[in-house]
């Protein structure tokens, strides 16, 4: 029995091994920088780690209103998630569950709502806020944010329901389940990998938004961190440290998420495209 060799991929080998470099240098030039004073910064070797790391520059943003941000964005990611989840997924089963003309016609319209560019409806956004007397306020970034996402969302999730069995729907109806029970007691659970991957999906991109915060927005009190992180650019203008100390801490929520949530994200985002 003859045993068959492969040779190694050398060159897609050193291919992989050059994009971690690509990924990785960067993520290591911030923490490191993150940790040098603001002398050592233009002192020493950008690469080499510092001699003598410390935490002034977080303890610098910390006590620039950073928690008051954060909680901000906080808030805003969290709303504009539930909202986005919660009528993506009633939709999704509308359209899968649907077999009348008005099914067909919103799922198309979903579809068309994915070719709609956020920059090109920022103006009617604008007025549409300002009529609704929402301006300066958080519900002004989570509401047009969930309405932007909800289009992708449920052309996820109706996919993924397109998979369930038909008898498993039939069952619940024949045992006198409604609409509502059917939703809370089997689509959920069963589309519950989709649900987790689009809730993270939506998060990041909620929570990277900067065009909805720097054009619904104005005060101080009503800042998010993307908005926060340019503020501080031009705040510490020589303190590099200081700025990326606050990139970092900008993104720990979201390497948070992305932990908690990673199982799922390759089963969620393929599931149902297969047909």
């Amino acid at each position: 029995m003859s045993v068959t060799r492969t040779r190694p991929n050398v060159p897609g080998g050193l291919a992989g091994f050059l994009w971690l470099l690509v990924v990785l240098v960067p993520v290591y030039y911030v923490v490191v920088t993150s940790l040098r004073s603001q002398e050592g910064f233009f002192s020493a070797n950008p690469l080499v780690p510092p001699a003598d790391p410390t935490l002034d520059a977080y303890r610098l943003v910390l006590a620039n209103d950073f928690g008051r941000y954060l909680l901000n964005s906080v808030v805003v990611t969290l709303g504009a998630v539930v909202i986005t989840v919660g009528v993506s997924l009633l939709a999704a089963y509308f359209v899968v569950r649907s077999d009348t003309r008005l099914g067909r016609l919103t799922y198309r319209a979903f579809l068309l709502g994915l070719a709609i560019p956020l920059q090109a409806v920022i103006i009617p956004v604008y007025f549409l806020i300002t009529r609704m007397h929402l301006y300066d306020t958080l519900l002004a970034i989570v509401l047009p944010s969930a309405a932007f996402a909800i289009p992708l969302t449920v052309v996820i999730l109706a996919n993924f329901l397109r998979d369930v069995p038909k008898e498993l729907f039939e069952s619940m109806r024949v045992d006198g389940a409604g609409h509502w029970r059917t939703v809370f007691s089997l689509v959920l659970p069963l589309v519950r990998p989709a649900v987790i991957t689009v809730a993270v999906y939506d998060g990041l991109q909620v929570w990277n938004g900067f065009l909805f915060p720097l054009i619904l927005t104005q005060s101080p009190e009503q800042r998010v961190l993307p908005l926060a992180l340019w503020s501080f650019q031009g705040q510490f203008t020589v303190n590099v440290p200081a700025v990326l100390a606050a990139v970092v801490l900008s993104t720990l929520p979201v390497l948070a998420l992305y932990v908690l949530g990673r199982r799922y994200l390759v089963s969620g985002l393929t599931a149902g495209f297969g047909r």
